[in-house]
């Protein structure tokens, strides 16, 4: 039996023999060569969206399909690749240092463009006595009405041309943002001064006038604002500030207001034409007026487009957007003036809300960054919405309470003014809500329906002035708080939408 082959009993002879397996001590199994790997490589594995960037690492290691199969018993470095995805748990790990975060800005250039936005109030102010005789057929002083028909046209505009501009910008192409400004800028000059005379007509040229310098001021401001040179403009509108302020305690002649006006409107051109015009140097022209889009050159390629440039409906919204809200802020201003009270209340509060647009802009983007932090640290969707929902309700807050500050201020500093209470107060910080959450859903991208619900309340509060129910202020705090609490809603719907907070 010598040579015989051992076999297990009840095994045929025509069966293989088993082959012995390697045993090993109890409490010493082999670890699992993949979950050592996996182990080794967990951060990268757990921050992968797909399982080919773990592939393509493997492969930068010089690990060949052989080798993978030999140590880890799969076919190749996609299957391997595949398992380490399944086995670690997806996450994102945090970077070291300080987590960047691109909606940090300084409050004092935004107080800084606050500023920028009321001085232009002060050359009213200056230019007054130049507006002389008798009220119109609505009990508003002469040539206001030609101003205000300029203004509405210089904010619907412009305020659709910035959108364009800024859009060209954000497409990294800056010489079509100087393009559109250039041209743009100039043609919504020449409508505002046209709507002032249509309305003005040949009765009241020192009117039309101003409404033309006025015009032209919005153009080249809007240029200087979308391009960054908020300095520039502060420097050039200083001097008629100056004058203006001046004039509250003593009397300046007309010649020096006129010099102070037309100076200030001079510099203030001369600046925004050399910020938008085509840079100087040799082809210089020719690449200013090139099409976005490319063009054929002798020796030259025709390049494809990188991106697509901006519709101009898309610009519509903020255009309506601007006209909704400058009829909004009119009926605030002028609700004094046509309740007898001339601007003893109306610029005080017309002054406030505009320099509250500097605040107003620095907790829009803290509201982003709290947003992003809060996207960072919550885990379900529920948890993000209350997160979001808390940062607004301080940021709006803030807000409102700076307004407070800055009505009273104003009020309490402008010569022969009254104070804001009661209703005045109650509706200019219901209108400064609907305000700053119109400019909140403007940043989450729903810029339609603010302008929707800013369009319905100016057309609400002006056929309530043209059919007398009831006082100016109070229909104005029946339609602000109405569409603010419209828009609240609205913001509320869009706060747990991740989309919305991009």
């Amino acid at each position: 039996m010598s040579g015989s082959l051992w076999m297990p009993p009840g095994a045929r002879p025509d069966t293989l023999p088993v082959i012995p397996r390697r045993r090993t001590a109890p409490g010493w199994a082999q670890p699992d060569p993949i979950d050592e790997l996996a182990e080794r490589l967990d951060d990268f594995i757990a921050a992968s969206v797909h399982p080919d960037e773990i592939a393509a690492l493997l492969e930068s290691d010089g690990l060949s399909d052989d080798q993978i199969r030999e140590r880890y018993g799969v076919k190749d470095s996609f299957a391997l690749a595949e398992e380490l995805y399944e086995r670690v748990e997806r996450r994102c790990p945090e970077p070291d240092g300080p987590v960047p975060d691109p909606w940090q800005v300084g409050l004092l250039g935004c107080l800084l463009r606050g500023v920028v936005f009321a001085l232009p109030g002060f050359g009213y102010v200056l230019g007054a006595p130049l507006l002389v005789g008798p009220k119109d057929d609505s009990g508003l002083p002469a040539g206001t009405l030609p101003l205000l028909a300029g203004a509405l046209v210089g904010w619907t505009w412009n305020q659709g041309l910035a959108h364009r501009a800024y859009s060209w910008l954000g497409l990294g192409d800056r010489s079509a943002a100087r393009r559109s400004l250039l041209l743009g800028a100039p043609a919504g000059a020449l409508l505002g001064a046209l709507a002032a005379f249509a309305v003005a007509g040949t009765g009241h040229p020192v009117a039309v006038a101003f409404a033309a310098g006025q015009s032209v001021y919005l153009g080249a401001a809007t240029s200087l604002l979308v391009m960054g040179r908020e300095r520039a403009l502060l420097a050039a509108l200083s001097p008629m500030a100056a004058g203006a302020v001046l004039g509250f305690v003593h009397h300046v002649p007309d010649t020096a207001r006129l010099i102070l006006l037309l100076g200030s409107l001079t510099v203030v051109a001369l600046l925004g034409l050399r910020e938008v015009a085509p840079p100087k140097g040799r082809g210089a022209v020719s690449d200013m007026w090139l099409p976005p889009r490319g063009r054929d050159q002798p020796g030259r390629t025709r390049t494809r487009p990188t991106a697509r440039g901006p519709r101009l409906s898309a610009s519509l919204p903020y255009a309506l957007f601007g006209l909704a809200t400058g009829v909004l802020v009119l009926h605030a201003a002028l609700g004094d003036v046509l309740t007898g009270e001339q601007q003893r209340t109306a610029a005080p509060a017309a002054v406030a809300l505009t320099l509250s647009m500097g605040p107003a802009e620095w907790l829009l983007y803290r509201f982003r960054s709290g947003s992003l932090a809060g996207l960072r640290s919550s885990s379900t969707p529920k948890a993000f919405w209350r997160t979001t929902a808390v940062t607004v309700v301080e940021c709006l807050s803030a807000y409102l309470l700076s307004l407070l500050v800055l009505s009273l201020a104003t009020s309490a500093l402008w010569p022969h003014a009254q104070g804001i209470a009661g209703i005045r107060l109650a509706g200019l910080l219901l209108l400064g809500a609907l305000l700053w959450t119109g400019l909140l859903l403007q940043s989450f991208g729903a810029v339609l329906g603010a302008a929707t619900v800013c369009c319905v309340a100016a057309l609400a509060q002006t056929a309530g002035l043209v059919t007398h129910t009831g006082s100016p202020h109070e229909v104005g705090l029946i339609v602000y708080g109405a569409a603010a609490m419209i828009q609240a809603a609205l913001v509320c719907a869009l706060l747990g939408r991740v989309t919305a907070h991009r």
